[in-house]
């Protein structure tokens, strides 16, 4: 690359930290756990796009994290046909963020992929997760020693792809954007977002979703290694 970087920004959930498989697991011990009685597997299906949708609201700020946590759950189980109390869907709810960061399945190459990085960047996290949660998936993962700087939403008072989250997580490296690159899986929080600001991007395209050709992308995190 033209110019030398020196830091690299990851996001954290779908680019290191295996949100889906990690959130299955979850709910499959939460719904047992509580004798919620729904086939695991329908429920995880139709809950992926259904989280997609409210988090994407909650980025947008057209939900708060309360209506995000109890509408994904309610939207699911409505779906479901199945009979749950409000209660019992805010209950729940409060489980599923307290057993999430229990379950710390990486993506494949991500420990290999930090290991290869750590000697020659300094390495730094930009999350729209929330401060506890979030931290704790990189403590259980074993994975918050690569980390310099951690910039989360809570702490930036607005989410990626905000301009002012970018700039807060380049003041707190103390870093420029002209050395700096971006990773993650979302390419309008992610890659959009930091582009927007100057700041370089690589996007994790896991599922090989059609996009920009000019956009700098990879669909395995060990393929990183050409770039960096």
């Amino acid at each position: 690359m033209e110019t030398k970087i020196s830091d690299v920004f990851f996001d954290l959930d779908h680019t290191l930290w295996d949100f889906e498989k990690n959130s299955a697991l979850a709910f499959d011990t939460i719904l047992k756990k509580h004798k919620v009685n729904v086939d695991i597997q329908e429920f995880i299906s139709l809950y992926v796009p259904v989280n997609i949708k409210y988090w994407k609201l909650y980025q947008d700020d057209k939900v708060t994290q309360q209506e995000l946590r109890y509408g994904r759950l309610k939207d699911v189980f409505d779906h479901m046909k199945i009979e749950v109390d409000d209660e019992m869907i805010h209950f729940l709810a409060e489980e599923y963020i307290s057993y999430l960061p229990q379950f710390n399945h990486l993506y494949e190459g991500a420990i290999e992929l930090l290991e290869y990085l750590k000697p020659k960047y300094r390495l730094h996290i930009i999350t729209n997760g929330f401060h506890q949660i979030q931290n704790n998936k990189l403590v259980n993962s074993k994975i918050v020693h690569y980390f310099e700087t951690i910039t989360n939403s809570e702490n930036a008072g607005v989410k990626k792809p905000h301009p002012e989250i970018f700039n807060y997580a380049l003041d707190l490296a103390k870093c420029a954007k002209e050395t700096s690159i971006m990773i993650g899986d979302n390419l309008e929080a992610d890659i959009e977002g930091a582009l927007n600001v100057g700041l370089d991007a690589i996007f994790f395209n896991e599922h090989n979703l059609e996009t920009n050709p000019n956009i700098k992308q990879v669909n395995h995190l060990l393929a990183l290694k050409k770039y960096l």
